[in-house]
Order: C-alpha cells, then structure tokens, then sequence
C-alpha cells in the first residue's frame, strides 16, 4: 500500500507506456490516445524512440488534458512499465502519489517498488499465453489486453475502443474480432480483479471541437502539394523521411490526371543529401516548384548548392526536421539546434529565410508559403520543423485553404515583355526592392537568355570580378533581404494583463509548453509580454518588442541559445538584456521547466539588496 494519498484527477493526467521497440506496442499505444480523444478529451501524445530498429526501449507518453494544453508538461502520473531493462528508470520517474502498472506474471522483489505510489499488478503474460499459442500473437495482443486493462482502471467507454479497432481492420473480419476479444480478456480481468476505476479518470467531454489529429510531417507535405511543388529529391534521414512518404501519399491521391492517370509529379530519392538539393535547384530553375526534406546532417553537405541558390537567384524550398545534434547526435531525439547553421548556411556572406511553425496547421500553411517566397524572393527558403512537430500527432485547428488563391510566381519577364522593348538584367533591380526579372528556359528565340554561374558576374550577368561590380551586387541582396522581412509571416504579440518591463519570446514547437508556462507564471505573480517568432529575417517589431522591455527572456530548445545571438547579430542589441532560457537535452520542452526557469530568474530580480545602515 501506498503511504501516499493516490492522485486523483479527471481529464487531466499524463500516462507513459515504457516498451520494447519492435514490440507492436506503437498501435495499441496510439489507440489509447485516440480513444481518449473520442471521448471528447485533448491528448498531446509524444513518440520517444531509438535509433535502431528493434530491441532498444521506447517510450510513448499521453497527455490527457480537457484544458487543451498541448505541450509537455514534465512528470508522470501512471506508468505503464512493460520493460524490465528501463524499469527503474521508469518507476523512479512516477509523480508521488502516483500509479505503476505492469505484468505481475512474474514476482517482483518490494525493492522494486516505491513506497508512495501505487502499485497495479495484471498478470498480463499468463493471461495471453492461456489464450494464445501462437508467439507472434501472443506478443501482439498483450498490448490490446492492457489497453483493455487500462480502461477499466481508467473509466473509459469500450465501445469507443472497439469502434476505433473497427475502423482500423475494417474488411478484416478475423483481425478484428480477435483485437475485441483481447481488448475484453484485459477489461474483464481487471474488473473482476482490481479495484476500478482509480483516482485518475476519463469523462466524456466536448474539449475537442472541430481540431484535427495529424503529424507535423504530413500536415507539411500536404502544404507542399497545395503549394503548387510538382518534384521532390530527397535522402532518408530521421526524422525527416515521413515527409517524403507523405507527399508521395498526398501526390498519389491528388497529383494524378483523372482521365488518364498519368502522374504530374515527380519525386526522385537522390544518391545522396548533396544531389537532392542539386535537382530541386535545377529544377526550380526550370520552372518548377521544387523541394527537399533532411535534418540537420543533411543541412551541413547541402551548404555549397545552398550557396549556389542564394548567389544565383534560384528557387528553392527545404523542409529542415530538427533533431539533436552535433555530427550524428541524437537522431530521434528533438531540438531547435540548427537556427545558425540555417540562417548563414555556406560560406561567405550569406542569409537565409526561416520560418517556423508552430504546430501541423502552421507547417502546412508556412510549407505551401514557402513556395511563394521561394519564387518571389528568389532564394533558398528554410521551413524549420522539428522533430516533436514533425513525428507526433498533434490536436491542431482544421487545414483550411483558398481555391481562389494565386501561386506567386514572383518577377517573371515573359515574351511580351520582351517583345516590348524591356530592359532585363537577370541581376538588374528596377524597383528598388533587391529582386531583379529572371525568365524561364526558352521563354523567346533570341531574347532573356542568360548565363546562370555561381561567380560574380555584373547585373546582365556577365562574368566580372571587378570589386565594384561585385559589391553592388552583394549591396542588392542586402535589399532583397530586407525586403524579405514584410513578406514573411509577422511575429504574434501577446500583452500581459498589467504593464510590465519583461517579456518573453520564443519560436516554433516550444509554443504549446510557452502558453501554459504563462498561467503559472502568473500564478507566481509574474506578469510577461510575449512574442512569438514566426520568421527570419526578423520583422521590426521584434526591435521594437525588445524596446520596449528592460529584459527579454528567450526561450528555444538548443545549447548555445541560437535564436538569442540571432537577435542579438541582427538588431545590436546589448545581449545582457536578453536572459537565455534553454533546454537541450533531446525530450520536448515543459511547462514546468519555463515556469521555473523564468521564475526563479524574476524572484531574484525582486529581491532588495541590504543597505547599510545610516550611523
């Protein structure tokens, strides 16, 4: 027994399954958060995973949250152990009062137990090789046996897992009637056996309204596809891959003429990092809206032809899926870590644009975006996701889209304009924006051709390494960039209910733990302005935000605070004001971690310093 009071709560808990990778857990894992959202209750579930195949422990954790707060929290609050290699990590890591459950087939020693928690023993082994004889079902079904268990003890409606099952092997009659027979063989056992439900619970609510459940990764392909992007190169690389899959999905559902059922697309995996990016540049040169998807390892052999697309003006989108770095680091992990290495990326004075999106619908607003900047800015656009974006479900609004909308192609020099009498340079700026016409392979017999070189050339293009030639040159992507910052979304500014000389920023997937970090930090009688950034170059409330407030906090999931010395590069701003908030340690960012950095940084700053007193 417990020595604790057992935690009690309804709709607001978190659950964390601890399996072996390769065990089949994944389904049944994600059933158990689908059917909590079927009963009208939030989850944020988030996917922890080797990088191996198989073998290795993986952990998935729920978040159950009728406040629909969607970020990490920190804690659990009932583990499922189901792995004896992580088990003490696994029981250590239970909230006090909370609850362990496991297979009780076997005894365990009391050491390997904690006082105050407590402890649901299901003899989950027994059970399914009483039922099965088979091996690989015996390993399957023990997962929709403890699913069933867990329902019991948690309160959930049954038919709710069952529709789920349904829906999943539907026309596989044998499947799905065997995957309700063990969802009831764990159910029953716990109901004759247990005492349930306990003080963690799932009630039926209306929480979830009209949000969607989809992964960042897919969310950012579809945005692709409706983008207007027709090639894909890419190299597998974790956890960007899924992207590549899910526009080959969405391109085989959407991209395929009706009548014939010819592809109109084509989507190309490249020998290596280095030559994906070489055939979205050339085929953006050609035309065509092109893209690649890789991680940081990937970011680092694509530098030179990244290079070659910001100096020779050519289009291109990549879809960047953070994970924790540096060389190979850790590939399922998460971070924030390539903010520099984007921004600057290739060698000489170069800037990049960045966008970063806070959750799926944003990655499949900012993806289709990207497209449009990538041709009228003429340059590499950067669509930084990471991987807890990228690789986990998330409740997002719906993905919504105008059939209206126009793709902007951005400054095209067509035949009429041509026949007319233009003047085109491909590197000439007639509108004092940086962005010069370019024209389309064959546009006109003998006008708009030009030479397309990675050197510097003059603003017809032609070769020319007179230093006055190629400062004007460089001087113009200056503009360009500058230009760039009324095009790209605006940073989001939220005010504090009373005026206050802090405030916070911070960008991307760190947003979900960032707002529930506000509400406690209030709690604490801190009051912050927050601004959220959306993009790269910096828009200029960003200095005037910074302005306005004696000291920022700038919180991102990295070691070197990259988005604070980007800040701090671009606008001069004295880095003393900005207080670096980080978290890198590859697990997603929590509430809990901001409220308490930040917290404890203003209980210092409110504290009097002693005065001596006056003789």
């Amino acid at each position: 027994m417990s020595d604790k009071k057992p935690l009690s709560s309804v709709n607001d808990f978190v659950v964390r399954f601890a399996n072996v990778n390769g065990s089949g857990s994944a389904s049944a894992n994600e059933m158990f958060a689908r059917a909590i959202l079927r009963h009208g209750v939030p989850v944020s579930p988030r996917n922890i995973f080797p990088s191996n195949i198989q073998g290795l422990p993986t952990w998935y954790e729920v978040r159950v949250t009728e406040d629909g707060h969607l970020g990490a929290r920190g804690g659990v609050d009932m583990m499922v152990a189901m792995n004896p290699q992580t088990w003490d990590k696994d029981v250590a890591g239970i909230e006090p009062g909370g609850y362990l459950f496991y297979d009780s087939t076997k005894p365990m020693p009391s050491t390997k137990f904690r006082d105050d928690i407590t402890v649901i023993g299901v003899p989950l082994t027994a059970i399914t090789n009483s039922t099965y004889t088979d091996p690989r079902q015996r390993q399957l079904f023990k997962n929709i046996i403890y699913l069933g268990a867990l329902s019991a003890l948690l309160d959930m409606d049954p038919k709710l897992i069952e529709q789920l099952i349904g829906e999943q092997y539907k026309g596989k009659e044998k499947l799905l009637s065997s995957n309700v027979h063990a969802l009831h063989l764990g159910r029953d056992w716990a109901l004759q056996n247990l005492k349930c439900p306990i003080g963690l619970r799932v009630k039926k609510s209306d929480k979830v309204g009209d949000r969607i459940f989809i992964e960042g990764n897919s969310a950012a392909a579809l945005g692709a596809v409706y983008g207007g992007a027709t090639v894909c190169a890419w190299y597998p690389i974790t956890p960007s891959s899924s992207v590549a899959e899910a526009f080959t999905a969405h391109c085989k559902k959407y991209r395929h003429e009706p009548d014939t059922g010819k592809a109109k697309y084509a989507i190309v995996q490249g020998e290596d990092e280095l030559a994906s990016i070489g055939i979205v540049i050339g085929a953006s040169w050609n035309g065509a809206r092109a893209f690649t998807a890789t991680s940081g390892p990937g970011i680092s052999l694509m530098t030179e032809f990244i290079g070659l697309s910001y100096f020779a003006e050519i289009p291109a989108v990549i879809m960047n899926i953070q994970r924790a770095g540096p060389s190979t680091g850790m590939p399922t992990r998460t971070q924030q870590c390539d903010i520099i290495a984007c921004a600057y990326a290739s060698h000489g004075d170069t800037k990049h644009v960045l966008l970063f999106p806070e959750d799926p619908a944003e990655a499949f607003e900012f993806a289709a975006a990207a497209f449009d900047l990538a041709e009228r800015l003429q340059t590499t656009i950067f669509l930084m996701l990471d991987l807890d974006i990228g690789m986990n479900h998330r409740l997002c609004r719906p993905l919504k889209w105008d059939d209206a909308r126009q793709y902007d192609r951005g400054k095209i020099m067509t035949t009429e304009m041509l026949e007319e009498g233009r003047d085109f340079g491909r590197y000439l700026d007639v509108d004092g924006d940086g962005i010069p016409y370019r024209t389309y392979p064959g546009t006109h017999p003998t006008k708009g051709s030009y030479f397309t070189r990675g050197t510097s050339r003059d603003r017809y293009a032609r070769y020319s390494e007179e230093g006055s030639v190629y400062a004007d040159n460089m001087q113009r992507l200056v503009r360009k960039f500058e230009t760039a910052q009324d095009l790209v979304p605006r940073p989001l500014q939220a005010n504090a209910e009373r005026p206050t000389k802090y405030g916070v920023i911070y960008f991307g997937s760190t947003s979900p733990a960032m707002d529930e970090a506000i509400g406690l930090l209030e709690a604490r009688g801190h009051q912050l302005d927050r601004l959220r950034i959306r993009a790269f170059p910096f828009h200029s409330s960003v200095a005037s935000f910074l302005a306005e407030h004696d000291f920022v906090y700038v919180v991102e999931q990295n070691r070197d605070a990259q988005l604070r010395q980007l800040i701090v590069n671009e606008n001069g701003i004295d880095p003393v004001r900005l207080v670096p908030i980080v978290h890198y340690d590859g697990t997603p960012i929590t509430a809990r971690f901001i409220a308490k950095s930040i917290g404890d940084h203003q209980d210092h700053l409110k504290v009097t310093p002693l005065r001596k007193a006056v003789s």
